[in-house]
């Protein structure tokens, strides 16, 4: 592995890290409060960066692209399927 690919390994890693909480929140608290205008915008533009990755044969942009679209997806679900508040008895 050449210097240059283990620095947009680096990248990859500290971008996915970073990614990875807010995605765990979302699914614990079943919603998000991100805006849903930013999320449709990130959930396409990392679609299309995961499609331009793949026809250009770029791995570590794929893999990013590709787990930032799905980590993405899972927010844009809960924004519009947010988890009901369960109601107390009593």
């Amino acid at each position: 592995m050449s210097g240059i690919e283990l620095l947009g390994w680096a990248g990859f890693g500290i971008l996915i890290g970073a990614w990875i909480p807010q995605t765990w929140q979302t699914i614990k608290m079943g919603k998000t409060d991100i805006s849903l205008a930013f999320i449709l915008m990130y959930v396409s533009s990392s679609l299309l960066l995961t499609v331009y990755s793949i026809l250009t044969e770029d791995l570590i942009f794929t893999v990013l692209n590709a787990m930032l679209t799905v980590g993405s997806a899972i927010n844009l679900y809960y924004k519009l399927n947010p988890r009901k508040e369960e109601l107390l008895d009593g």
